[in-house]
Protein backbone atom coordinates (compact mmCIF):
# COMPACT_ATOMS: atom_id res chain seq x y z
CA UNK A 1 0.00 0.00 0.00
CA UNK A 2 1.67 3.08 -0.87
CA UNK A 3 1.58 6.47 1.19
CA UNK A 4 -1.62 8.42 -0.20
CA UNK A 5 -3.58 5.65 0.14
CA UNK A 6 -2.38 4.90 3.56
CA UNK A 7 -2.96 8.23 4.19
CA UNK A 8 -6.49 7.77 2.48
CA UNK A 9 -7.81 4.93 4.46
CA UNK A 10 -6.67 6.22 7.72
CA UNK A 11 -8.87 9.50 7.07
CA UNK A 12 -11.80 7.03 6.41
CA UNK A 13 -10.79 5.41 9.47
CA UNK A 14 -11.21 8.46 11.28
CA UNK A 15 -14.00 10.02 9.66
CA UNK A 16 -16.17 6.18 10.47
CA UNK A 17 -15.01 6.95 13.82
CA UNK A 18 -16.00 10.38 14.71
CA UNK A 19 -19.48 9.75 12.92
CA UNK A 20 -19.59 6.63 14.98
CA UNK A 21 -19.15 8.31 18.27
CA UNK A 22 -21.41 11.36 17.13
CA UNK A 23 -24.34 8.66 16.70
CA UNK A 24 -23.58 6.69 19.69
CA UNK A 25 -23.26 9.16 22.60
CA UNK A 26 -25.21 12.11 23.36
CA UNK A 27 -22.63 14.06 25.37
CA UNK A 28 -19.48 15.58 24.40
CA UNK A 29 -16.66 18.10 26.24
CA UNK A 30 -15.31 20.38 23.74
CA UNK A 31 -11.66 21.05 25.24
CA UNK A 32 -8.20 22.50 24.56
CA UNK A 33 -5.23 21.02 25.07
CA UNK A 34 -2.43 23.82 24.80
CA UNK A 35 0.63 22.47 26.96
CA UNK A 36 -0.76 18.65 27.12
CA UNK A 37 1.79 16.43 26.28
CA UNK A 38 1.04 13.35 24.77
CA UNK A 39 2.43 11.19 27.86
CA UNK A 40 -0.52 13.29 30.16
CA UNK A 41 -2.91 12.70 27.16
CA UNK A 42 -2.44 9.04 27.79
CA UNK A 43 -2.75 9.73 31.70
CA UNK A 44 -6.87 11.12 30.70
CA UNK A 45 -7.04 8.52 28.55
CA UNK A 46 -6.77 5.78 31.19
CA UNK A 47 -8.70 7.90 33.65
CA UNK A 48 -11.38 8.04 31.74
CA UNK A 49 -11.44 4.94 30.69
CA UNK A 50 -15.43 3.42 31.18
CA UNK A 51 -16.39 6.86 32.05
CA UNK A 52 -15.94 8.51 28.23
CA UNK A 53 -13.99 8.74 25.00
CA UNK A 54 -11.52 10.93 23.79
CA UNK A 55 -10.71 12.00 20.84
CA UNK A 56 -8.28 13.97 19.06
CA UNK A 57 -7.46 15.59 15.35
CA UNK A 58 -7.51 18.08 12.74
CA UNK A 59 -10.11 20.60 12.78
CA UNK A 60 -10.36 20.59 9.04
CA UNK A 61 -11.42 16.75 9.75
CA UNK A 62 -13.42 17.55 12.28
CA UNK A 63 -15.84 20.16 10.73
CA UNK A 64 -15.95 17.56 7.31
CA UNK A 65 -17.13 14.94 9.73
CA UNK A 66 -19.79 16.88 11.41
CA UNK A 67 -20.92 18.55 8.15
CA UNK A 68 -21.11 15.22 6.41
CA UNK A 69 -23.20 14.11 8.98
CA UNK A 70 -25.74 16.74 9.31
CA UNK A 71 -27.99 14.80 6.91
CA UNK A 72 -28.65 12.50 9.53
CA UNK A 73 -28.54 14.93 13.15
CA UNK A 74 -28.73 18.46 12.26
CA UNK A 75 -28.15 19.62 15.95
CA UNK A 76 -24.48 18.67 15.27
CA UNK A 77 -24.51 22.01 13.66
CA UNK A 78 -23.88 23.90 16.51
CA UNK A 79 -20.52 22.49 16.95
CA UNK A 80 -18.63 23.81 13.97
CA UNK A 81 -18.03 27.21 15.76
CA UNK A 82 -16.50 25.75 18.24
CA UNK A 83 -13.71 23.95 16.40
CA UNK A 84 -11.33 26.12 16.04
CA UNK A 85 -7.71 26.19 17.45
CA UNK A 86 -5.87 23.02 19.73
CA UNK A 87 -9.26 21.47 20.01
CA UNK A 88 -10.62 17.74 21.24
CA UNK A 89 -13.40 16.18 22.01
CA UNK A 90 -14.66 13.87 24.81
CA UNK A 91 -17.85 11.73 24.29
CA UNK A 92 -19.72 10.15 27.68
CA UNK A 93 -23.26 9.07 28.30
CA UNK A 94 -21.76 9.58 32.35
CA UNK A 95 -22.57 12.47 34.37
CA UNK A 96 -21.63 15.31 32.91
CA UNK A 97 -20.43 16.64 36.73
CA UNK A 98 -18.64 13.32 37.54
CA UNK A 99 -16.94 13.43 33.97
CA UNK A 100 -15.75 17.24 34.32
CA UNK A 101 -14.79 16.11 37.83
CA UNK A 102 -11.88 13.92 36.13
CA UNK A 103 -10.97 15.43 33.20
CA UNK A 104 -10.42 18.71 35.73
CA UNK A 105 -7.91 16.63 38.40
CA UNK A 106 -5.89 15.19 35.47
CA UNK A 107 -3.00 18.49 35.58
CA UNK A 108 0.58 18.45 35.78
CA UNK A 109 2.65 20.68 37.56
CA UNK A 110 4.71 22.85 34.85
CA UNK A 111 7.62 25.61 34.78
CA UNK A 112 7.24 29.19 33.77
CA UNK A 113 8.41 29.32 30.07
CA UNK A 114 9.83 32.50 28.95
CA UNK A 115 7.19 33.91 26.37
CA UNK A 116 4.07 31.77 27.31
CA UNK A 117 0.96 33.57 29.11
CA UNK A 118 0.30 33.20 32.27
CA UNK A 119 -2.94 31.15 33.26
CA UNK A 120 -2.80 32.59 36.87
CA UNK A 121 -1.09 34.54 39.34
CA UNK A 122 2.51 33.89 40.48
CA UNK A 123 3.57 34.83 44.34
CA UNK A 124 7.18 33.90 45.26
CA UNK A 125 7.01 33.32 49.10
CA UNK A 126 8.62 34.52 51.49
CA UNK A 127 11.85 33.20 52.76
CA UNK A 128 14.99 31.37 52.67
CA UNK A 129 15.63 30.88 48.93
CA UNK A 130 18.52 28.06 49.01
CA UNK A 131 20.45 30.65 46.10
CA UNK A 132 24.35 32.08 46.85
CA UNK A 133 24.87 35.73 48.42
CA UNK A 134 26.51 36.12 44.99
CA UNK A 135 22.90 36.13 43.29
CA UNK A 136 21.64 39.11 44.76
CA UNK A 137 22.05 41.14 41.93
CA UNK A 138 20.04 39.08 39.58
CA UNK A 139 16.98 39.33 42.73
CA UNK A 140 17.40 43.71 42.65
CA UNK A 141 17.26 43.68 39.39
CA UNK A 142 13.83 42.26 39.39
CA UNK A 143 13.13 44.78 42.60
CA UNK A 144 12.86 41.87 45.12
CA UNK A 145 13.72 43.00 48.88
CA UNK A 146 15.98 40.95 50.02
CA UNK A 147 18.81 39.82 52.74
CA UNK A 148 21.68 37.41 53.76
CA UNK A 149 20.95 34.74 56.50
CA UNK A 150 23.36 32.14 57.50
CA UNK A 151 25.00 32.20 54.35
CA UNK A 152 22.15 32.44 51.77
CA UNK A 153 19.72 35.05 49.72
CA UNK A 154 16.65 35.13 51.61
CA UNK A 155 13.20 37.07 50.31
CA UNK A 156 12.15 39.94 52.91
CA UNK A 157 7.96 39.90 51.64
CA UNK A 158 5.57 37.70 49.19
CA UNK A 159 6.33 39.01 46.00
CA UNK A 160 3.56 39.28 42.90
CA UNK A 161 5.66 38.41 40.19
CA UNK A 162 3.78 37.46 37.08
CA UNK A 163 0.15 38.77 36.62
CA UNK A 164 -3.01 36.75 35.32
CA UNK A 165 -2.66 36.69 31.31
CA UNK A 166 0.42 38.55 31.20
CA UNK A 167 3.58 37.18 29.08
CA UNK A 168 6.37 35.78 31.32
CA UNK A 169 9.33 37.37 30.96
CA UNK A 170 13.23 35.71 30.54
CA UNK A 171 14.50 36.87 33.70
CA UNK A 172 11.01 35.80 35.74
CA UNK A 173 11.38 32.43 34.13
CA UNK A 174 15.47 31.99 34.88
CA UNK A 175 14.55 33.34 38.75
CA UNK A 176 11.39 30.55 38.85
CA UNK A 177 13.46 28.04 37.66
CA UNK A 178 16.58 28.58 39.98
CA UNK A 179 14.11 28.59 42.87
CA UNK A 180 12.82 25.54 41.82
CA UNK A 181 8.80 26.46 40.89
CA UNK A 182 6.79 25.31 39.17
CA UNK A 183 3.73 27.95 39.47
CA UNK A 184 1.33 26.49 35.83
CA UNK A 185 -0.57 23.07 36.05
CA UNK A 186 -1.74 22.08 32.43
CA UNK A 187 -4.47 19.91 31.16
CA UNK A 188 -7.07 19.85 29.09
CA UNK A 189 -9.34 22.91 29.32
CA UNK A 190 -13.22 22.74 29.37
CA UNK A 191 -14.41 25.20 26.68
CA UNK A 192 -17.84 24.19 25.68
CA UNK A 193 -20.33 21.38 26.81
CA UNK A 194 -22.63 19.36 24.24
CA UNK A 195 -25.95 17.56 25.74
CA UNK A 196 -28.35 16.47 22.85
CA UNK A 197 -28.81 19.57 20.70
CA UNK A 198 -27.56 21.77 23.29
CA UNK A 199 -24.76 23.77 23.82
CA UNK A 200 -23.55 25.92 27.50
CA UNK A 201 -20.90 27.01 29.01
CA UNK A 202 -19.20 24.55 31.80
CA UNK A 203 -20.00 26.88 34.24
CA UNK A 204 -23.46 25.52 34.20
CA UNK A 205 -22.44 22.44 36.12
CA UNK A 206 -21.67 24.46 38.95
CA UNK A 207 -25.69 25.32 39.47
CA UNK A 208 -27.20 23.84 42.39
CA UNK A 209 -30.89 23.31 42.77
CA UNK A 210 -31.39 26.40 45.47
CA UNK A 211 -29.52 28.72 42.43
CA UNK A 212 -31.85 27.03 39.72
CA UNK A 213 -35.08 28.11 41.67
CA UNK A 214 -33.41 31.44 42.38
CA UNK A 215 -33.17 32.00 38.92
CA UNK A 216 -36.59 30.75 37.55
CA UNK A 217 -38.37 32.82 40.37
CA UNK A 218 -36.49 36.20 39.15
CA UNK A 219 -37.75 35.03 35.26
CA UNK A 220 -41.53 34.26 36.58
CA UNK A 221 -41.02 37.84 38.87
CA UNK A 222 -39.68 39.59 35.52
CA UNK A 223 -42.40 38.11 33.03
CA UNK A 224 -45.45 38.95 35.55
CA UNK A 225 -43.66 43.01 35.66
CA UNK A 226 -43.77 42.89 31.83
CA UNK A 227 -47.12 41.38 31.16
CA UNK A 228 -48.66 44.19 34.07
CA UNK A 229 -46.68 46.90 32.41
CA UNK A 230 -47.50 46.50 28.73
CA UNK A 231 -51.07 44.59 29.63
CA UNK A 232 -50.58 41.36 28.34
CA UNK A 233 -52.21 38.75 30.33
CA UNK A 234 -50.08 36.09 31.28
CA UNK A 235 -50.14 33.11 33.97
CA UNK A 236 -47.29 34.74 35.82
CA UNK A 237 -49.16 38.38 35.95
CA UNK A 238 -52.78 36.66 36.02
CA UNK A 239 -52.53 37.39 40.15
CA UNK A 240 -51.61 40.50 40.15
CA UNK A 241 -54.00 41.24 37.55
CA UNK A 242 -57.09 39.66 39.72
CA UNK A 243 -55.62 41.05 42.61
CA UNK A 244 -55.18 44.84 41.41
CA UNK A 245 -58.92 44.65 39.52
CA UNK A 246 -60.46 43.26 43.09
CA UNK A 247 -58.83 46.47 44.80
CA UNK A 248 -59.98 48.62 41.48
CA UNK A 249 -63.73 47.70 42.24
CA UNK A 250 -63.67 47.96 45.91
CA UNK A 251 -62.39 51.25 45.63
CA UNK A 252 -65.23 51.54 43.60
CA UNK A 253 -68.11 50.48 45.67
CA UNK A 254 -66.89 52.19 48.45
CA UNK A 255 -66.54 55.97 46.93
CA UNK A 256 -70.02 55.44 45.12
CA UNK A 257 -73.80 54.37 46.09
CA UNK A 258 -73.14 51.18 44.32
CA UNK A 259 -72.31 48.49 47.09
CA UNK A 260 -70.80 44.64 46.57
CA UNK A 261 -71.01 41.94 49.45
CA UNK A 262 -67.27 42.14 49.96
CA UNK A 263 -67.44 45.87 50.69
CA UNK A 264 -70.79 46.35 53.30
CA UNK A 265 -68.73 45.56 56.34
CA UNK A 266 -65.90 48.63 55.18
CA UNK A 267 -68.98 50.72 54.55
CA UNK A 268 -70.36 50.46 57.81
CA UNK A 269 -67.45 51.31 59.40
CA UNK A 270 -66.83 54.42 57.52
CA UNK A 271 -70.32 55.58 57.77
CA UNK A 272 -70.04 54.90 62.12
CA UNK A 273 -66.47 54.55 62.78
CA UNK A 274 -67.69 55.02 66.35
CA UNK A 275 -69.73 51.57 66.11
CA UNK A 276 -66.84 49.22 65.74
CA UNK A 277 -64.64 49.38 68.96
CA UNK A 278 -62.42 46.98 70.14
CA UNK A 279 -63.42 44.29 72.47
CA UNK A 280 -61.79 45.55 75.94
CA UNK A 281 -59.70 42.78 77.95
CA UNK A 282 -61.44 41.54 80.42
CA UNK A 283 -59.32 42.01 83.99
CA UNK A 284 -58.17 38.98 85.49
CA UNK A 285 -60.61 38.03 88.80
CA UNK A 286 -58.65 38.52 91.75
CA UNK A 287 -58.14 34.75 93.26
CA UNK A 288 -59.15 34.87 96.81
CA UNK A 289 -57.34 33.95 99.56
CA UNK A 290 -58.01 31.35 102.38
CA UNK A 291 -59.47 32.27 105.30
CA UNK A 292 -56.64 31.51 107.97
CA UNK A 293 -57.73 28.38 109.99
CA UNK A 294 -57.46 29.64 114.05
CA UNK A 295 -55.12 27.36 115.33
CA UNK A 296 -56.14 24.97 118.14
CA UNK A 297 -54.28 24.22 121.54
CA UNK A 298 -52.95 20.28 120.16
CA UNK A 299 -54.64 17.61 122.65
CA UNK A 300 -52.47 16.41 124.89
CA UNK A 301 -51.98 12.25 123.80
CA UNK A 302 -51.57 10.19 125.93
CA UNK A 303 -48.96 7.29 125.79
CA UNK A 304 -50.22 3.76 125.80
CA UNK A 305 -48.89 1.65 127.75
CA UNK A 306 -47.09 -0.81 126.42
CA UNK A 307 -47.23 -4.97 125.46
CA UNK A 308 -44.83 -5.96 128.15
CA UNK A 309 -46.76 -3.77 130.94
CA UNK A 310 -50.18 -5.20 129.97
CA UNK A 311 -49.00 -8.24 130.38
CA UNK A 312 -47.46 -8.08 133.82
CA UNK A 313 -50.54 -6.36 135.24
CA UNK A 314 -53.39 -9.33 133.76
CA UNK A 315 -50.64 -11.85 135.58
CA UNK A 316 -50.98 -10.30 138.63
CA UNK A 317 -54.52 -10.92 138.87
CA UNK A 318 -54.46 -14.07 137.56
CA UNK A 319 -55.80 -13.23 134.05
CA UNK A 320 -54.05 -15.10 131.10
Amino acid sequence: MSGAEGTTSRKQAYFAKLVKLLDEYPKIFIVGADNVGSNQMQKIRRALRGKGEVLMGKNTMIRKAIRGHLANNPALEILLPQVRGNIGFIFTKDDLSTVRKIITEQKVAAPAKAGSIAPCDVIVPLGPTGLEPTQTGFLQALNIQSKIVKGQIEIVADVHLIAQGQKVGTSEATLLQKLDIKPFQYGLALKSVYDNGSLFDPKVLDLTEEDLVQRFTKGVRNIAAIGLAIGYPTIASLPHSLSRGYKNVLSISLATSYSIRQAEKMKEYLANPTAVQAPKQEKPAKEEKPAKEEKKPAKEVKPEPEEDEQEMVGGLFGDD
